[in-house]
C-alpha cells in the first residue's frame, strides 16, 4: 500500500466517523426507535426538522410517548412544538393532562397551555385541585367593642380552581381578604370575651362574605388556630383623651392666670399715675397757699383754722385705726 492509499482511507474513516456523530446528532435515531416501540408515530425526517427549528426532540418525544400512554392522543406535536417555543413548559403541561385526566378533572391542553403560559404552575395547580392547600395567615390584630385587642391566627384550606386560574388573583389576596374578614368580625362583637368564647364565629362570617371570589382558589374552611388577648387599647385611647383635656386646661389656666397678671399689671400703673398726679397736685398747694398770702386772700387766722383741721382729721383717722401688736400702750403691771 503506497502512502496516498493510506492517506485516502485515513481521510475516508475520519469523514465517516464526522458523518455518523452529525447523524446522530440531527438525527435522534434512538429516540426515533423509542417513539416506535412505545406507539408514537414520528419519522426521522421530523426529528431532524425539530433540530433545525431549535426544539429539542428529547423534550417533545418523551411529552408525546406519555401522552400517548395516558390515552390523551389528541395532543399533536405541532401543538407541543408551538408551545415550547412560546417560552411554555412542555412537559409540566403534559403531567398536569395526565394528571387531570386520571382524577376526572375537566381540563384542555388550550386551557392548560395558557394557565403555563400566564406563569402559574399547572401542574401544582392540578395537584391542589385533587389535594386541597393549607395556607397560615400570618397574625391578625383587631380591636372590639370593649376596647380590647385581640391578636388571631387562622388556618385557610384553598383548592385551585382551574377555570380561574388564568387572571385569578393569586394567594395573596386570598390571606389580605382572610384578614380583613377576621378584623370587621371582631371589630362587630360586643367584647373581646364573646370573641374567645366563639371563635367559630368568625370563621362563619369570613365563609358568609365569598372571599374567594374573583380568586383562583375556592376556600373550603377557616379554622382560627389561636387568638390571644394583646393591649387594652380603649383604655390607652381614654389615657390619652384624659391627658389632652388636662393639658388643654393647663393651657387655658394658663392663659386666664397671665392675662389677671396683666390687668393687675395695668391697675398698678394707672394707680402710679394717679398718684403722681395727686403728689403733683399736692405740690401745687403750698405754692397756692404762698400766692394766696401775698394777694391778701388768705390770712394768718384761716392759715393756723386750716392746721388746726389737717391736725383733728389726722387725730381721728389714728383713733380709727385697729390697735395693733406693736401698740406703744404698756399693760398696767409694768
Amino acid at each position: 500500500m503506497n502512502v496516498g492509499t493510506m492517506y485516502l482511507s485515513i481521510f475516508l474513516i475520519v469523514g465517516g466517523l464526522i458523518f455518523i456523530a452529525l447523524f446522530f446528532h440531527y438525527v435522534p435515531f434512538f429516540l426515533w426507535l423509542s417513539a416506535k416501540v412505545s406507539g408514537v408515530r414520528i419519522s426521522l425526517v421530523q426529528l431532524f426538522l425539530m433540530r433545525i427549528r431549535n426544539v429539542p426532540p428529547y423534550t417533545i418525544v418523551p411529552a408525546m410517548i406519555e401522552a400517548h400512554k395516558a390515552g390523551l392522543n389528541t395532543i399533536t406535536r405541532d401543538e407541543l412544538e408551538a408551545h415550547y417555543l412560546a417560552g411554555g413548559h412542555v412537559e409540566k403541561v403534559v403531567h398536569a393532562l395526565v394528571s387531570a385526566s386520571k382524577a376526572d378533572i375537566e381540563l384542555s391542553f388550550q386551557m392548560a397551555t395558557a394557565i403555563d403560559l400566564a406563569g402559574r404552575d399547572v401542574f401544582e395547580a392540578v395537584q391542589m385541585s385533587v389535594n386541597p392547600k393549607v395556607i397560615d395567615t400570618p397574625p391578625v390584630t383587631a380591636v372590639a367593642k370593649d376596647g380590647i385587642q385581640l391578636i388571631a391566627k387562622a388556618r385557610v384550606t384553598v383548592r385551585a380552581s382551574i377555570r380561574q386560574l388564568v387572571g385569578g388573583a393569586g394567594e395573596d389576596t386570598v390571606l389580605a381578604r382572610v384578614g380583613e374578614g377576621i378584623v370587621s368580625s371582631i371589630g362587630s362583637s360586643e367584647n373581646h370575651k364573646s370573641v374567645l368564647e366563639n371563635p367559630d364565629s368568625i370563621s362563619k362570617l369570613v365563609l358568609r362574605k365569598g372571599l374567594d371570589a374573583g380568586t383562583a382558589f375556592e376556600i373550603l374552611s377557616i379554622d382560627i388556630a389561636d387568638i390571644d388577648i394583646g393591649k387594652n387599647i380603649g383604655a390607652a385611647l381614654q389615657i390619652d383623651q384624659a391627658n389632652a383635656d388636662k393639658n388643654i386646661a393647663q393651657a387655658k389656666a394658663e392663659e386666664r392666670r397671665a392675662m389677671a397678671v396683666a390687668s393687675e399689671q395695668e391697675m398698678k400703673a394707672k394707680a402710679q399715675e394717679a398718684r403722681a398726679k395727686v403728689i403733683e397736685a399736692e405740690a401745687e398747694v403750698p405754692k397756692a397757699m404762698a400766692e394766696a398770702f401775698r394777694n391778701g386772700n388768705l390770712g394768718i387766722m384761716d392759715y393756723y383754722r386750716m392746721k388746726n383741721i389737717e391736725a383733728d382729721t389726722s387725730m381721728r383717722e389714728n383713733i380709727a385705726k385697729p390697735l395693733s401688736s406693736t401698740s406703744s400702750i404698756k399693760p398696767l403691771s409694768e
